[in-house]
């Protein structure tokens, strides 16, 4: 027998069904991941799950002594309680009563500071503790709602860790791909007030869901021509009172109807970036860089140089300074000794992972063109309700509060900004959380092709991978190490330099700058001769060149692409 049953739902807040008649059968040792775009109903769904909402219509189904929590996704702040004290509120007074040792048993078992105050705990602690309230009551269903936001990529690898030992169903919502990947054995898309089921990985899940909305394109096109064609027959005026043709305009009618009550699925973010000046070769230039905070040393003679076109990730648990080291790269923070130098034309954007700067009183337009109703975007000038469109923002959205945005809404809000001034260094901090998977992998497309340089905080293990060329790695006591690639590359690096049996190290510890500063300056190269590589190729297939008259000018473009191949073998060989 299913643990919960959800038949017929629907539930309105607007003028479209939020949930529009959905049914969801929920068995025992499930692991469900919700997905769908930001606003689409995966956190209203997991409410009505939780009984902290009542649907419209239809009828949810729970079995007998079947026990659900649920994971907030946001933290209490202030509380004044201990760790004790907020896993206690996950039983209630009665069964508190009676089974105070299973809060000693769920803080023991996770690993807790039983009498440590909540409020001084870090941000990956506060959610282990919020993860023991919600299974200190023995759970048949968990529901988990953004649980990785704000959490380092220890704690993600030890919430996954968890979720796969865990005996009863979990129901998640989760923007992190390598997360979602690991975890779900079944996806539930909300699409349009409708609800799709897809058994399998996430991988899986995508291929099927490409091939439907590919189906779904061609069947609307086809009914949009046919529906066009009878709206030009019932134009030319012949007279349907005859009974062969009364059945005709009909079927006309319901034509229109069901065109009527169709929704159209919902458009993209449209990302782009302004044209950029290039800035100066060398972006900035870091030497023997060493800097404290109250007697804790944050960053040891650490040293760097970052040129044009560069994309470095920034890895670390949170609070070990990863931010403080954008800040003295950006020359807002000075070092207690060491050198920091920038390179010439910088146009720098930021992306503020704590949203502070938006003005909340403000609307969402201001926010962006700073109460004036164009902005110019490469070289163009264009009404801000036009660009917003293009972040999804409805004009009645762009003309709300931003006090009023969801936690998706304000990071769109804040790309918006970002791109909306030329900048040819991008530095962002943990731009990813709270973004639906259709935008996110947008942005990360974005970056990839972005000509500027490209400086990225972020605990997205895949997006990382996608995106960064380089990686600056806080390994613990000030210790700051560079790698070349992404996050994966960085663990492979970690368990080459690991010790082996012996006791020595497999290789050195820490790579050498200047032969990592010498193979990034090959990729480069090697990247651009691709580049010309491919273009002659695409040339090369033009017919008209194998003609008399351009016998030279082939024979010049066929000795380029050989003198090409044989440039980027002997920069092969050097990697």
């Amino acid at each position: 027998m299913p643990l919960i049953t959800l038949r017929n739902i629907s539930l309105n807040f607007g003028h479209e069904p939020l949930l529009d008649g959905i049914d969801l059968t929920v068995d025992a040792k499930e692991r469900i991941c919700i997905v769908g775009r930001n606003g689409m109903g995966k956190s209203t769904l997991l409410k009505l799950i939780n009984d902290e909402l009542t649907p419209d219509d239809g009828e949810i189904i729970k079995q007998q002594h079947c026990i659900i929590a649920k994971l907030e996704q946001e933290m209490p702040e202030d509380t004044g309680l201990t760790v004790y004290d907020i896993v206690a509120k996950g039983l209630d007074a009665a069964a508190l009563a009676h089974e105070a040792y299973k809060v000693d048993t769920v803080i023991s078992k996770l690993d807790l500071p039983r009498d440590a105050l909540f409020d001084g705990l870090s941000g990956g602690m506060k959610r282990r503790v919020l993860l023991a309230q919600a299974l200190v009551c023995e759970p048949d269903i968990l529901l988990l709602d953004e649980p990785t936001n704000h959490l380092d990529i220890a704690a993600i690898q030890w919430l996954e860790k968890f979720i796969l030992e865990f005996k009863g169903t979990v129901i998640f919502i989760t923007h992190d791909r390598a997360f979602l990947q690991r975890l779900a054995t079944r996806i539930i898309q909300i699409d349009r007030g409708k609800l799709y089921s897809y058994p399998g990985t996430y991988q899986q899940f995508l291929e099927r869901r490409e091939h439907e909305l590919v189906v779904e394109e061609t069947q609307n096109k086809k009914f949009d021509k046919l529906l066009a064609q009878e709206e030009i027959w019932i134009r030319k005026g012949i007279k349907a009172r005859r009974t062969r043709d009364e059945g005709r305009v009909r079927a006309l009618k319901k034509l229109r109807e069901e065109r009527a009550q169709r929704r159209n699925q919902i458009g993209k973010a449209n990302l782009r970036s302004q044209a950029i000046a290039d800035s100066g070769k060398i972006v900035i230039d870091a030497e023997a860089v060493n800097f404290a905070y109250q007697h804790s040393t944050i960053i040891s003679d650490f040293s760097t140089t970052i040129l044009r076109g560069d994309k470095i990730g920034l890895i670390g648990p949170n609070g070990i300074g990863k931010t403080t080291l954008l800040k003295l790269l950006l020359g807002d923070l000075t070092p207690d000794t060491g050198k920091i130098k920038h390179g010439t034309k910088l146009e720098i954007a930021y992306f503020d992972q704590t949203r502070a700067q938006l003005d909340e009183d403000a609307t969402v337009a201001d926010n962006v063109s700073y109460g004036d109703q164009y902005i110019e975007f490469n070289g163009q000038s264009k009404h801000i309700m036009g660009y917003l469109q293009e972040f999804l923002f409805t004009p009645e959205r762009a003309r709300s509060k931003v006090s009023t945005l969801s936690g998706g809404e304000r990071n769109r809000l804040l790309l918006a900004r970002l791109f909306s001034k030329p900048a040819n260094l991008l530095v962002m901090d943990e731009p990813t959380n709270d973004l639906d998977l259709e935008t996110l992998e947008l942005l990360e497309e974005l970056l990839v092709n972005y000509q500027g340089t490209l400086l990225l905080v972020s605990h997205d293990r895949q997006f990382l991978d996608n995106v960064v060329s380089s990686s600056i790695a806080f390994e613990g006591d000030g210790n700051v190490v560079e790698y070349i690639g992404g996050y994966s590359d960085w663990q492979r690096q970690k368990a080459d330099s690991s010790p082996a049996p012996s006791g020595k190290p497999k290789t050195a510890s820490k790579p050498d700058y200047a032969r990592q500063k010498e193979i990034k300056a090959i990729e480069n190269k090697i990247h651009k001769l691709e580049e010309k590589q491919e273009s002659l190729k695409e040339q090369l297939y033009d017919t008209e060149l194998y003609i008399p008259e351009n016998a030279d000018k082939l024979k010049n473009m066929q000795d380029e692409l050989k003198q090409i191949d044989t440039e980027l073998g002997v920069l092969w060989d050097k990697l």
